[in-house]
């Protein structure tokens, strides 16, 4: 079946509709299955008629349906940057077109439609791999990451983490693509009074796939029905002060700022509570590490905690650091205008209590284009772009390790600072370090009442799966909550409102297996993609230097 150039686009935009109603936080993930399903049909026409096509044909008629899931489902970043917003638009459609485009090629090198859907699994996973590890790092649609919402369909993460969802969904979408193919050459072939013989094929075809999309939504159930947290009680307050980002968060004294705070925690704390967190930069104090506990924010939540001697205090802030002479000099590094000295700018995570020690978390996963810019060789320059969100701006510093605190108790805790908590492997460090329970500070108030702070609250649903960590999350503003080990959430606050929230945590010692081995599943996915690409890229050199006959773009593939 020909289809015509411009119905190509159309079919381009119902996968971007598609995939845009299948994505947290209101979306149903079954249509995550077929979202891919028109992207293939269109692949499917350049490989069967490839004169028809120009060279990166690929990528063309692929960008309108990624850029249409883009904009659909990240548009919200607008309301905190409008550059940041098509940066992130535009870009990360590309970036899947051109996976879409390497498949496309591989699979007509190879001449195989084996290899070439393989091509397509590892391409992707690769793509989604590199999201989560280079300086523009965007895993905010990688395909895992569909299931937030419905976390009861992929317990199973805690073996895979959310890049087994990605394998789960790009192989449904392969298996449903081959099954209509079937089902269209089974019809033409009745309509043409021709003898069928792919009618049993489709049945048996059909059954594969009800399993393949089915079993592991029956056994997550199961484990989720099954799953028994140890009993080891921690008892949490969470503030959710509302400072507005916008308006009140760089203006505002410090004394206004931990009086909001203690005002809503004092209430809810008492003998027994072990941690009170408040959310992510709420300290915005010009605070220098190398004197920290002289500031007045410092001073004052001392004062504040000193009462519950059984207390610790888990607070974002801003901070930075002067080097001393002769200490090393590192990329992020900021020269003062006035002196040869330089100085560290950091989002930070302070943790306070009795033993009066102040103990320091960098945040290290990175915001592209507001925290971090690409540190590649010559393009420091790049900093001068930045986006201004009223703090720090520029490439900040970060830790080299995930840090676990020392507590007044017998309970390790780690935090994880926003942006932070959409990276499964990396959230799984704190874990492997030790931490017993995981908190997550943010401040979502950029995005405005939309999607955007919806989305990220349900990631740290899979966060937990993955862990089988109980998660304490301060949200600035909306949504602050507890979750435990199988995902389930508990007092979640609302929006744009004053909150805070008191709550029991069991806490683990228990690793599970993708905390000891990560992502291991991208990594040999990756693998897999550098060894097809080469062998592509040998098919090419032998069909154009050696035997020409064997081109694909010189015969017409039927």
């Amino acid at each position: 079946m020909k289809f015509r150039k411009s119905h190509l686009i159309l079919l381009s935009l119902l996968s971007g509709a598609i995939l845009s109603l299948g994505w947290p936080e209101r979306g149903f993930p079954g249509l995550l299955f077929v979202g891919f399903v028109p992207l293939l049909f269109i692949e499917d026409q350049m490989s069967r008629y490839p004169e028809r096509f120009v060279k990166f044909s690929a990528l063309f008629y692929t960008y309108p349906g990624f850029f249409l899931w883009n904009l659909l489902t990240t548009w919200w970043i607008v309301n905190s940057t409008f550059a940041g917003a098509a940066m992130a638009i535009v870009l990360n459609s590309l970036f899947m077109s051109i996976v879409f485009q390497a498949f496309h090629w591989t699979r007509k090198r190879l001449g195989s439609p084996v290899a070439g859907y393989a091509a397509l699994v590892s391409y992707w996973v690769a793509f989604e791999y590199l999201h989560l590890n280079w300086d523009l790092n965007w895993p905010w649609l990688n395909l895992g990451n569909g299931f937030a919402t419905y976390y009861k369909w992929v317990q199973w993460y805690e073996y895979t983490g959310a890049i087994g969802g990605t394998v789960w969904v790009l192989v449904g979408n392969i298996l449903a693509f081959i099954l209509i193919k079937k089902i269209q050459n089974t019809k033409y072939k009745i309509q043409n009074t021709k003898p069928v013989q792919n009618s049993n094929f489709v049945v048996q075809y059909s059954i594969f796939l009800f399993f393949w999309l089915s079993t592991p939504i029956i056994l997550s159930y199961y484990t989720y029905a099954n799953y028994k947290e140890q009993n080891h009680p921690v008892k949490f307050v969470v503030v959710q002060p509302n400072i507005d980002p916008y308006n009140e968060q760089y203006n505002l004294p410090p004394q206004a700022v931990i009086g909001r705070i203690m005002s809503l925690a004092a209430p809810a704390i008492d003998s027994t509570t072990s941690f009170l967190v408040a959310p992510e930069s709420a300290i915005q104090e010009d605070m220098w590490e190398n004197e920290l506990s002289k500031f007045t924010s410092m001073r004052m939540l001392t004062q504040a905690i000193a009462p519950w001697p059984r207390l610790n205090m888990l607070v974002g802030a801003s901070t930075h650091y002067q080097l001393a002479p002769g200490e090393p000099v590192l990329r992020w590094a900021r020269k003062f205008t006035d002196t040869d000295g330089h100085y560290y700018a950091y989002n930070t995570a302070i943790m306070l209590n009795s033993r009066d020690s102040l103990q320091l978390y960098h945040k290290s996963k990175l915001t592209p284009g507001v925290e971090i810019l690409p540190s590649f060789k010559g393009f420091k320059w790049l900093e001068n772009f930045a986006i201004d969100l009223g703090g720090t701006v520029g490439s900040l510093g970060q830790d080299s390790a995930r840090k676990v605190y020392t507590t007044v108790g017998d309970v390790k805790v780690s935090p994880a600072i926003c942006y932070e908590s959409i990276f499964g492997e990396f959230f799984a460090e704190f874990v492997r370090n030790g931490a017993q329970v995981m908190v997550i500070i943010t401040n979502d108030g950029w995005w405005g009442n939309t999607a955007g702070h919806r989305q990220h609250y349900s990631f740290a649903h899979l966060r937990a799966i993955e862990t089988r960590r109980s998660i304490a999350r301060s949200a600035n503003t909306g949504i602050s909550a507890f979750i435990n080990q199988r995902g389930d959430a508990s007092q979640e606050t609302a929006y744009w409102v004053p909150a805070v929230i008191r709550g029991t945590l069991n806490a683990s010692d228990k690793l599970t297996f993708y905390v000891k081995h990560g992502d291991y599943i991208a990594r040999f996915l990756t693998y897999l993609a550098g060894v097809l690409i080469l062998a592509a890229i040998g098919m090419a050199v032998r069909q154009k230097y050696f035997n020409p006959g064997l081109n694909p773009e010189k015969r017409n593939t039927p």
